[in-house]
């Protein structure tokens, strides 16, 4: 006899077998609607496979008893007499939306339109095998929405950038039911429409797409005042904020664990018109200027506003007058916290109120060009929080750099006396190198290129060697006056890596020798921790007696300044731990957690070494020690340790690292703190090293269990104390039953004495 199937199973297959065939549905529980809107209920028919459309009867009961005939998608004479004329005038339709699917449509709900509603399709099947209609409640609510500006709308607000300003709407409903109310504030300006931030049924604030960071630094935001009033508030006004803003109001109502909209209404509130902010720049006429002076320009600046603006002026050379070609050289700009990023031999400082002056020292023929300024005005925020509120660019001014002949040395050059020569003369050796740029280079992962050309006078014969350094930006306080040697190559065409030291770009830096008195120097995938003011070190050599060489000369060029200029994420680090005190042998688990403010980066574009450090003593006066280390692609690295307890590092999410102390003893005590290098791809596809950021130390404490300390020391000694006793017992006992026993036997002799005795 087989094994009978489980009754799950049996259950499952009855059910299965009973649900096969048509089954017609329509919207599970009940539908809500207030009067005067539009009732839309959906019908479809699952299973149905046949290859001409279903057909649909639709009935109508305000009882749920008796159902009257309601409509028809394939009888023109089924509508009952009460429907016919509504149905002629479009009031009621139906709308197939699919061969096994239709809607019933009621435009202008009445009160006399709450009931029932059933779904079914006429049968032709010789068995009839599932459901062939379905039912759904109706219910008609009163209009109680009331929704209206306020103060009553306005013909228009006139405002400029940068001031804020407020718009109300009042809403309220007297509904029977519980009904729930949802608001959104929505910017009109021509045909476009714009959500500006909403405020849901179930009490959540959600901002429009384009609002989401003035949202999240608090410059919009959405208020209720009193119990009916909703405040749109936006505290600096840009040039998009523009248009007509309505206030929008839905009715919800929860059925089942289901929300509906039961209504709408929508109010305009205020035309707001955002007037522009004057805004010019202009730099002095054309000039000359004589090889190895000063040029001095100045850009002077107008504007209408007088508030808490902050300017930013940023100076820029090109070959031709067109300002708006690629490729402008940035020669120096002042931010607008007033600091200044410029080269060494480039100035630009705060004249006046309104007058921002560049200074070019010891210019050369390669300064000849066309010079302009770009201001941007920024107006600040909520929130710490900025934004541009005005943008100029100045009409580049020419500048000529005349040529004044021999007897004048322009250029960057050093005038190095060389040694009297061999037939006693003396003559002045004159080296000069002049760096330029032949293409322009603003974007990471981009090659950077720099050509240097070498004249020299009064040198016999010479050869060049090239020397490649690079010095942190004016500005940059990580590493002040710092000069980095990055690769050379010597009189005889041998190229030497000096302190490049990035092992995974040994082939990243190129330097070759173009024409006798010109190199050329490459970097390839260039990082954001590559900027910096880079020049030829460039030294003549003069043939001597065999093939020796006599140094004759060394000049240093004019820096060639990278200069990325983005504003990218920045990158903090913390560490958390559930566990700051723990028990001997317990599991010490810390978090090195990692923010990004700023720019929003994909997941994927983003990796990070990580480093464990841990000082084990109280304070921080003892050198750190490498606990563990995991690269960005994943591979962990764990230090060597004198003690008993393990270390696991792992990621557990793509900002979250966690590092385990398992079996922890007493040596485990101290600060641990985290170290976070960040990788970020760039537009290329090239990853980019960033600066090395710290998390604060946090400090673990590693206790004595007291119980668990003494407890197997106790239990020993009082076993032990129980065996000695036991042991002594019965060593006793022995002793005296067989060791210690005499006996003792009497002759006659001493018993007649006794005997005597006892008898005298």
């Amino acid at each position: 006899m087989g094994r009978l199937a489980p009754r799950p199973l049996l259950l499952a297959l009855l059910a299965l077998a009973l649900c096969r065939g048509r089954v017609v549905r329509v919207p599970a529980g009940s539908l809500a609607r207030v009067v005067g809107t539009e009732l839309v209920i959906p019908c479809n028919v699952s299973d149905y496979d046949g290859p001409s459309e279903q057909n649909f009867d639709w009935s109508f009961s305000s009882s749920g008893s008796s159902f009257v005939e309601l409509a028809s998608t394939w009888e023109v004479g089924f509508p009952a007499q009460l429907y016919q004329e509504r149905l002629q005038r479009g009031e009621i339709l139906l709308r197939r939306t699919a061969n096994d699917a239709v809607e019933l449509h009621i435009k202008n709900v009445q009160p006399s339109d709450q009931g029932h509603y059933k779904c079914s399709t006429p049968s032709t099947d010789a068995t009839v095998q599932g459901n062939y209609e379905d039912t759904v409640q109706v219910k008609v609510l009163a209009d109680a929405l009331h929704v209206a500006a306020s103060p009553p709308p306005s013909p228009g607000l006139s405002l400029r950038q940068g001031e804020p300003f407020e718009l109300r709407c009042v809403a309220s409903t007297a509904s029977a039911l519980h009904t729930h109310l949802a608001l959104l504030w929505e910017l009109r300006h021509r045909s476009a429409r714009q959500t500006v931030l909403a405020l849901t049924h179930e009490g959540r604030l959600r901002p429009g797409p384009g609002y989401e960071q003035r949202y999240h630094s608090g410059d919009v935001r959405l208020d209720t005042v009193g119990n009916d009033g909703y405040r749109l508030s936006v505290s600096r006004a840009l040039a998009e904020d523009q248009g007509t803003y309505r206030c929008v109001v839905s009715e919800w109502i929860e059925e089942q664990g289901n929300w509906q909209e039961i209504q709408e209404k929508a109010v305009d509130v205020a035309a707001v018109l955002i007037q522009p902010t004057v805004l010019r720049a202009a730099v002095g006429r054309n000039a000359s200027v004589a090889e190895g002076k000063e040029l001095d320009l100045t850009c002077n600046i107008t504007t209408d506003r007088a508030d808490d603006v902050r300017p930013e002026v940023t100076w820029y050379f090109s070959r031709t007058p067109d300002s708006t070609v690629p490729g402008p050289h940035v020669l120096a700009r002042l931010d607008r916290d007033s600091l200044v990023h410029s080269s060494p031999h480039v100035t630009l400082s705060h004249v006046d109120l309104r007058s921002y002056r560049l200074l070019v020292r010891d210019v050369s023929r390669e300064n000849s060009g066309y010079y302009f300024c770009h201001v941007a005005l920024w107006a600040p925020g909520h929130n710490r929080s900025w934004h541009k509120v005005a943008a100029a660019v100045s009409v580049p001014a020419g500048v000529d750099v005349i040529w004044l002949g021999p007897g004048f040395c322009g250029g960057q050059g050093l005038q190095i006396r060389e040694p009297q020569e061999e037939e006693g003369s003396r003559a002045n050796s004159v080296l000069v190198v002049k760096a330029r740029q032949p293409k322009p280079f603003f974007a990471a992962g981009n090659t950077f290129e720099m050509t240097c050309k070498v004249s020299s006078k009064n040198i016999k014969s010479p050869r060049y060697s090239v020397l490649i350094t690079a010095e942190k930006p004016v500005g940059d306080l990580s590493s002040p006056n710092e000069t980095k040697y990055i690769i050379s190559l010597d009189q005889d065409s041998v190229v030497k890596l000096e302190n490049w030291t990035d092992a995974s770009r040994v082939d990243g830096v190129v330097l070759e020798k173009v024409q006798e008195d010109e190199f050329r120097y490459r970097m390839y995938q260039t990082q954001v921790s590559d900027a910096g003011l880079y020049r030829c070190m460039v030294t003549a050599w003069s043939p001597v007696r065999g093939s020796l060489w006599r140094e004759a000369a060394t000049s240093l060029s004019n820096p060639i300044e990278i200069d990325f200029q983005t504003s990218g994420p920045v990158f903090n680090a913390s560490v958390y731990s559930d566990t700051p005190s723990v028990i001997r042998g317990d599991l010490i688990k810390l978090f090195c957690i990692i923010t990004v403010e700023g720019a929003t980066l994909d997941p994927d574009d983003m990796a990070f070494d990580v480093s464990w450090f841990a000082v084990h003593s109280f304070g921080l006066d003892k050198a750190p020690v490498l606990l563990s280390s995991l690269d960005r692609k994943g591979i962990v690295t764990t230090a060597q340790r004198d003690w008993k307890s393990n270390l696991s590092l792992e990621r557990v999410s793509v900002l979250e690292f966690l590092l385990q102390v398992h079996g922890s003893e007493d040596q485990d005590f101290g600060n641990y703190y985290c170290s976070v290098i960040p990788w970020v791809k760039s537009a290329t596809g090239s990853w980019q090293k960033e600066a090395e950021i710290y998390s604060k130390p946090m400090f673990i404490t590693v206790k004595m269990d007291v119980l668990n300390a003494f407890k197997y020391p106790l239990l020993i000694g009082v076993g032990l104390s129980t065996v000695v006793g036991l042991l002594s017992c019965l060593i006793g006992y022995c002793s005296s039953h067989w060791c210690c026993k005499k006996e003792v036997r009497e002759t006659r002799r001493e018993r007649r004495r006794l005997m005597s005795m006892e008898m005298d």
